[in-house]
């Protein structure tokens, strides 16, 4: 009897585990590439934006796109292929993901997927070119998209 006891306070022990081992478990694809884990493949848009700037008017497009099979969210733009910045996606519960990216790549460019299965969630960018002097900044931001 004893041994039984011991198996079970055991059992549970391994069960409950340190809260980030539970949330990695429950959100496999969080901080993962879209493309590289195969859940772009099904992917589709659900917000865009433009990006602008206050000098030189539109610059690109952002999107917040969502896959159904992996239940994610994640940001996608398009712009000049000589800007770098940041892309973000955040979720309704808090969580977010940061992404920078370089000039090239033709000037398309998405950061990380974050789970957001039943909550709302939206994107943002940040781009600058030549240094960012003189105007050469832009920002984008997509709607809140609630699944």
């Amino acid at each position: 009897m004893r041994r039984v006891a011991a198996i079970a306070v055991g059992a549970v022990t391994l069960l409950a585990g340190s809260p980030a081992q539970a949330q990695a478990a429950l959100k496999p694809y969080d901080h993962q590439d879209p493309y590289r884990s195969g859940c772009g493949n099904s992917a589709r848009v659900v917000k865009t934006a433009k990006i602008k700037s206050r000098v030189h008017g539109e610059l690109g497009t952002i999107k917040l796109m969502w896959s159904g099979r992996c239940q994610t969210n994640w940001t996608e733009i398009k712009t000049a292929s000589s800007a770098r910045g940041t892309i973000n996606v955040y979720t309704a519960d808090g969580r977010h993901n940061r992404f920078s990216f370089r000039a090239g790549n033709g000037g398309r460019h998405w950061g990380d997927m974050l789970a957001a299965k039943n909550m709302c969630a939206w994107g943002s960018v940040s781009i600058q070119w030549n240094g960012g002097n003189g105007g050469q900044n832009a920002q984008g931001t997509t709607g809140k998209a609630c699944d």
